[in-house]
């Protein structure tokens, strides 16, 4: 039989219900979105007039959820325009409903009772075959399915998402006694290839993988703070980035999550784990107890570990909880020598290992919690999960890490760690020793197809299992050299005659700017794939895609008056573009990511983008004081001039929405609101999984190549000229004098509105893309000798945050 999803009954409209119904419309899958009726009416209930029989009342809580979908900052949905795909309903008035649904999950409140009644209602109307999970974060599945019949056993697991569900990549699928295999293939393949997660197969034990290990962590850093006298602050300033781990650290991410949802975590594990040595650190110390009973719960009650309060003068003012008095006080910067030495390393491992080997007071903490979390991942091996691979990714996904526990060890050298650990009278799982004594140094190692972990129970190296479809740059590139490289970029051949340039900057790898050496590659790219190509790709597997141009050098360059030398670099920018948009093949751009500026420009010069669905993308210049001179008017004028080919009286019309993405500096926060933007094109592809964009990108070029490729011819563009630069100056000025807008923001705007206008012409003269080009270049090099520009550049390159001047 085939099995298809074609609706989802979400049971339970709460913060989890309502993340996976919105990610459910992401991946334009229809919802029902239930829960119960409330008890009664409130008082403002019956101010509105609402009665019991009312609709709006009976599915009061689920549209509490719809609400939620719509309001949440981040947002929750790719485009309000999903919307619709969320239906909304009660226990009681609905529960029929869930018959015409092909997978139900469960989501409601996280007590056995409830959900074993929950599932006697539901098998009296799901239809035989459908799907039923349950997101519960650790009860056991046979409990939950006490009574059911074999049917409904069968065609049960566990799907356990991470909040926020749009956002966390981790889903825990965890199959019971009697689950088909095949629901598990196909329940796996679902949330990979559709809704674009990564997927860890764990055992049905308390609290799964990546909770059991990161709880763990978290608790563990809690008694070592209090044991060897640290403050929340101090802990935070180590267990962040420095350590590999998210800005929000440990207590940061705990008042995320909610100090309750821990608290409750935890006691399952104290519970659940009679048996677990880490019981000691499941104590929960007084503090917290305290912290919880009187709602200082982190974020949702705007006081945890940490707090936010307005200054005298309207600034912000952040204190941190001091555990020892329990009174709130200014947060404190932790000045340790080690972590000013982490800032400067990119690499993880390298930052980690520098960590944990400093002797100062970041260090020494540092090592203590690493130390205790790898023997303690290492004891877990066989019990929650099968492989090591699971383990690291449940915190990797799950958690937001850098490296797993095992990527961690590798980087630090296994035997030396085991040496340091047992010096320190602490003893990791006996596997790792016996690994050890068999000479087996490392738990990954680069095979000779794809990379490999070591698997205990056959003591010997498996290759990480994986779809074909995922594709890795790093494998490719190991087993071909590059066509063509040099320190920012690379041309590699990804076989079947498609190449790809890749973007690895040596000065800043993370946003991966426009340089010369990125200008270079691409040259050279485009031209060697119309020699021996059929199709290329922009794609890497960094952080970020691109976040424009390497502003520094401008900002040199302007301030040396070097104008030549700037004009040189937009040419040649310009060039690369136009470049990509002319080649005689196809060209795949395939973002993902921060997609700004300069990289915006990239992407829609390719003939088809290929977006991962969390691409953030914009022609955001103008915050830094500048205009697109990358060909990003063009491009723009293309999308929004689509059909209209004839003079008429103005096209200003026409050209708003492309104005107002520039000059406003519109971001869009996924690849459909990208799409809404005009940044993508209808046609644009959008990938839900990362891990298989490159392959998409690729069968997308070869697709067109046997097509019959033909690149597009240039075009020439009918535009208002100097009345609608007129038009648009009188609105500007109206702004100003209403203080909407700068002087200086006007000076920018109106360079926008030139060039979007064509200059100096009128609609009866075709404009060609060479004078946009011209126009875009001569306002750049303007704004770019602009002290207030210059002022902005400095600003954003210090602060990381655009000034309005």
């Amino acid at each position: 039989m085939r099995r298809e999803i074609r609706k989802v009954g979400v049971l339970g409209a709460g913060v989890m219900g309502s993340g996976i119904a919105a990610h459910l419309a992401n991946a334009n899958v229809p919802s029902l979105l239930l829960d119960i009726v409330p008890r009664e009416l409130s008082p403002e209930d019956e101010k509105a007039g609402l009665t019991r029989g009312d609709r709006r009342f009976r599915n009061k809580l689920a549209l509490a959820g719809l609400e939620t979908i719509k309001t949440s900052r981040p947002a929750l949905i790719y485009t309000k325009k999903l919307l619709p795909l969320v239906s909304v309903g009660n226990f009681e008035d609905d529960w029929d409903k869930l018959a015409e649904c092909d997978w139900i999950v469960e989501v409601v409140v996280e007590r056995l009772d409830i959900k074993q009644q929950v599932f006697e209602r539901l098998e009296k109307v799901r239809k035989p075959g459908s799907i039923v999970s349950s997101n519960t974060s650790g009860l056991p599945i046979k409990k939950m399915l006490e009574g059911r019949s074999e049917d409904f056993r069968k065609n049960f697991l566990v799907t356990h998402f991470f909040n926020p569900v749009r956002y966390m990549r981790l889903l825990e699928v965890i199959a019971g006694e009697e689950t088909d295999p095949e629901v598990v293939k196909f329940m796996t393949d679902f949330g990979q290839f559709l809704l674009g997660k990564g997927i860890v197969f764990g055992k049905d034990t308390p609290n799964f993988v990546a909770n059991r290990i990161g709880v763990y962590g978290i608790m563990a850093t809690v008694h070592a703070m209090i044991g060897r006298d640290y403050q929340v602050d101090e802990v935070d300033a180590i267990t962040g980035p420095a350590m590999g781990r998210p800005k929000s650290a440990s207590f940061g991410t705990t008042d995320l999550v909610g100090l309750d949802t821990m608290a409750h975590v935890v006691r399952t594990l104290r519970e659940e784990c009679k048996d677990d040595e880490g019981q000691p650190m499941f104590a929960m110390p007084e503090f917290i107890t305290k912290m919880v009973e009187n709602k200082q719960l982190g974020r949702k009650t705007k006081a945890g570990f940490f707090k936010r309060e307005k200054g005298p003068k309207g600034e912000n003012i952040d204190y941190t909880l001091d555990w020892k008095t329990g009174q709130y006080r200014p947060k404190a910067k932790l000045d340790a020598p080690s972590l000013k030495v982490t800032r400067g390393l990119h690499d993880p491992g390298a930052r980690i290992k520098a960590l944990v080997n400093a002797t100062d007071r970041a260090g020494v903490f540092a090592w203590r919690i690493t130390r205790d979390g790898l023997a303690y991942s290492s004891r877990r091996l066989g019990e929650i999960s099968d492989t090591i691979v699971d383990i690291d990714h449940g915190l990797t996904w799950g958690f937001n890490w850098d490296l797993g526990p095992f990527e961690i060890w590798d980087a630090l050298g296994v035997k030396e760690t085991v040496e340091r650990m047992k010096a320190e009278g602490v003893e990791p799982a006996p596997w790792v020793g016996e690994m050890l004594a068999a000479g087996v140094t490392a738990f990954y190692r680069d095979g000779a197809q794809r990379r490999e972990y070591y698997d205990p129970r056959t003591k010997v190296y498996v290759p990480i299992p994986r779809p074909e479809s995922f594709l890795v740059l790093r494998e490719i590139k190991k087993r071909a050299p590059a066509v063509f490289q040099n320190a920012g970029a690379s041309m590699i051949d990804l076989g079947d005659g498609v190449a790809c340039v890749e973007f690895h900057s040596a000065l800043q790898p993370k946003l991966n700017p426009i340089d010369g050496d990125i200008m270079e590659v691409m040259h050279k790219a485009i031209a060697l794939a119309e020699k021996d190509f059929r199709g290329l790709v922009i794609h890497h597997q960094g952080e970020q895609f691109c976040a424009g141009a390497n502003l520094l050098m401008i900002l040199e360059g302007a301030q040396s008056q070097a104008w030549k030398a700037i004009d040189d670099m937009i040419r040649m920018f310009q060039g690369m573009t136009m470049g990509m948009k002319r080649a005689r093949v196809p060209v795949i751009t395939a973002p993902f990511g921060f997609t700004f500026g300069g990289g915006a420009e990239i992407t829609m010069a390719g003939d088809r983008v290929c977006a991962f669905a969390e691409t953030y993308m914009g022609l955001i210049e103008v915050g830094v004081g500048l205009v697109p001179a990358g060909g990003g008017h063009v491009f723009m004028l293309e999308r929004v001039l689509e059909g209209v080919d004839e003079p008429v009286l103005s096209n200003l019309p026409f050209l708003r929405k492309a104005f107002e993405d520039i000059a406003m500096a519109k971001v869009a926060t996924s690849a459909e609101e990208a799409r809404e933007l005009k940044y993508l094109r209808p046609y644009d592809h959008v990938e839900m999984n990362r891990d298989q964009q490159l392959w998409t990108a690729k069968r997308m070029a070869i697709a067109l190549a046997e097509e019959g490729y033909r690149p597009p011819l240039p075009r020439k563009f009918t535009l208002p000229g100097r009345e609608g630069v007129a038009t648009i100056q009188m609105l500007l000025h109206n702004m100003k004098i209403t203080h909407w807008i700068s002087s200086h923001d006007e000076k920018i705007a109106t360079h926008v509105g030139n060039i979007l206008c064509g200059g100096d012409t009128t609609i009866n003269n075709p404009v060609s893309e060479e004078t946009i080009l011209d126009l875009e270049r001569e306002a750049f090099l303007s704004l770019c000798g602009e002290p207030k520009s210059q002022e902005r550049i400095t600003y954003m390159l210090l602060n990381n945050k655009p000034l309005r001047n």
